[in-house]
């Protein structure tokens, strides 16, 4: 089976992590690069790939996937000699679900709601019940000293919250502790990270430039 696979893609955007899980993976792909700042990714030609206008989104062949966490999981799959995604029966597995699924039904809206000053609602009606609970249970999670996010052993869990947390950090979005940027470092400073942000630096600044 072709492991070959398209990512659409922009720098500096939630795209840059799968970039790095990819480089990470050293997979087959390539790059379909939009331009944000020109609003491509409004476009026609790229609502007909993803009518929510977003990135990333990854196909396969002729699947196509979107959403943060179906991405990474689907591409950490594609590779199971990664070793980056539990098996079914590993007791491991759970955890990393939960914590896919958490990052885009509670985290990033919860984080998002924050950042644009939106007035809290009844925490019944929420979809992440509220605020100061989603920081204290992602803080929680790694003030045990663990290195990953799961552990010891790195995770797919990691490509998404590792370089996700380091941009929230950066836009003060979310509460700083020395766990959590320890932690957000830790990713950054992963060799695939290094490669794959060095690369986007240059595709962000060919984009800037006109080119």
């Amino acid at each position: 089976m072709s492991r070959f696979v398209t990512l659409f893609h922009a720098p500096n955007s939630r795209s840059a992590g799968v970039r790095i899980l990819i480089e990470e993976l050293q997979a087959e792909h390539e790059l379909q690069v939009l331009d944000l700042t020109r609003k491509q990714q409004r476009e026609p030609a790229y609502l007909d790939v993803n009518p929510m206008g977003k990135v990333p989104a990854l196909l396969h062949k002729d699947v196509l996937i979107t959403e943060q966490a179906a991405i990474y999981l689907y591409l950490a799959e594609l590779y199971p000699e990664s070793g980056l995604v539990p098996p079914v029966g590993d007791p491991l597995r759970g955890a990393l679900l939960r914590w896919m699924v958490f990052y885009g039904s509670c985290f990033e809206p919860a984080m998002t709601d924050r950042a644009l000053k939106r007035e809290d609602c009844q925490p019944s009606w929420s979809p992440y019940g509220d605020f100061d609970s989603v920081v204290r249970l992602v803080q929680q999670q790694l003030e045990d000293g663990r290195n990953w996010w799961l552990g010891e052993q790195m995770t797919v869990a990691d490509f998404l919250w590792g370089h996700a947390l380091a941009d929230m950090l950066a836009f003060q979005m979310m509460p700083a502790t020395p766990a959590v940027e320890a932690y957000a470092a830790r990713l950054r400073s992963h060799p695939a990270a290094q490669r794959s942000l060095a690369l986007d630096a240059e595709l962000a600044a060919r984009q800037a430039g006109g080119s």
